[in-house]
């Protein structure tokens, strides 16, 4: 027998995916107290996952429709969910859908999204030598993955403020004007993950004016609109006043949080080109280069979950319900927050809480140590990950007191 080609010191061994390690030291842990504050999925007052009742309207329609199939979608995906999506993030009378400015193609959720992307830049956008990527500093850990797999190097900029547990405006300024000129800016459109905490539309404003500066490309990830604040407009602000300013840049779309897709992987890539006498012509070059990358990763996307969130997005009444259960969840975590965030105080938990509500959407970025983290999981079988960060939605009437006095021990005796 031959010996591998794959030894040790080729192929080490990889560490385990932290949030999906902590997943399944959650499941094994017996404590009928435990509580799961680590997965980024909506869950409802019961602890567990809510399929919204639109999807449910949806998924009957799309079963008794006889003439339903599993036929491969084409290379860019279902047409009606592409722009559909065009028509949720930027708004149908957006310049850059009337004057066909944009392309888009279906993706595996977000992910697919962001890899995409950055697979096209990798190939194409050639500004400078280095063409660096800057993520924020936290960022979703995968941006860092995804990027130097397509061999694009990265950077950080500041972003959360541990004193403060806000935005770092001034730190970010400061290192997107000292950056490269020409290098991609990824930001998250609302619900900042991992901290919840998101620029005001005036230093989205500011932002547009450098980036423009600087000649930097903007690149958007946007997981959860609808879901940050319960208003579909209001969470694409950002991104639809950098497309009204005329920047070229790209948005990965994700449907798993705000339609509850999880599973599904239903996303969607767009590419914007500035307004010029040859836009269409770049769109149509771009989506060109965009199918034949698609084509050679996954052939083309998969239908279920595009199915359920185009049934959606076009018929008025199901859009309806949905902007209902978007508040459902929405309205839910915001509840949580204030109910946490009171709880503390009452106990007179050392240091200050009010960036509890302050923050935004899924995530909140607690401030608590990882020594307190590892406590909390030791003592009390709560599971976060150890910058401190929870899922709102883990939160609950039946179980946000005794996390409460589970945190107020940890940081007492931390």
């Amino acid at each position: 027998m031959a010996t591998t080609s794959f030894t040790a010191d080729v192929v080490p061994q990889a560490p385990e995916d932290a949030l999906f390690g902590l997943a399944a030291a959650f499941r094994r842990d017996e404590s009928p107290n435990k509580v799961d504050l680590g997965i980024g999925a909506y869950r409802d007052n019961n602890a567990k996952p809510w399929v919204l009742p639109v999807v449910k309207q949806a998924d009957d329609i799309l079963r008794s429709d006889p003439n339903l199939n599993h036929e491969y979608l084409p290379i860019a995906g279902l047409a009606e969910f592409t722009s559909a999506s065009q028509n949720l993030v930027l708004q149908g009378d957006s310049p850059a859908i009337t004057d066909k400015r944009i392309t888009s193609l279906q993706t595996v959720s977000g992910t697919g999204a962001v890899h995409l992307g950055a697979l096209f830049l990798s190939k194409f956008y050639k500004p400078n030598t280095q063409r660096t990527a800057y993520f924020s500093d936290p960022t979703w850990p995968n941006h860092f993955q995804i990027f130097s797999n397509v061999g694009l190097p990265y950077k950080t900029y500041p972003y959360f403020h541990k004193e403060t547990k806000g935005l770092d405006f001034e730190g970010m300024v400061n290192t997107i004007q000292s950056a490269e000129e020409g290098s991609i800016i990824v930001l998250h459109a609302c619900a900042h993950n991992p901290t919840g905490v998101d620029p005001t539309q005036e230093q989205w404003k500011k932002l547009a004016e450098l980036i423009r500066a600087k000649k930097h490309f903007p690149f958007f990830d946007t997981a959860y609109q609808g879901f940050a604040s319960g208003d579909v407009a209001r969470d694409a602000w950002a991104i639809r006043y950098f497309v009204e300013q005329g920047f070229e840049l790209c948005i990965a779309q994700s449907y798993a949080k705000n339609f509850g897709l999880y599973g599904e992987r239903a996303g969607c890539f767009h590419f914007v080109t500035s307004p010029s006498p040859d836009a269409q012509s770049t769109v149509s070059r771009v989506a060109s280069q965009l199918a034949i990358l698609q084509r050679s990763e996954i052939s083309n996307p998969p239908a279920y979950g595009a199915r359920i969130a185009s049934k959606v997005l076009n018929d008025r009444d199901l859009f309806a319900q949905w902007e209902k259960d978007l508040k459902t969840m929405s309205g839910r975590i915001i509840e949580m927050r204030k109910a946490l965030r009171g709880k503390l105080e009452e106990l007179g938990t050392p240091g200050k809480w009010n960036h509890i509500t302050e923050q935004i959407g899924m995530f909140s970025f607690t401030g608590l140590t990882e020594k307190q983290v590892d406590s909390l999981r030791e003592t009390s079988h709560v599971y976060m990950t150890k910058n401190g960060r929870i899922s709102m939605a883990g939160l609950n009437t039946n179980n946000v007191e005794y996390f409460a006095k589970a945190v107020d021990k940890a940081v007492r005796e931390a």
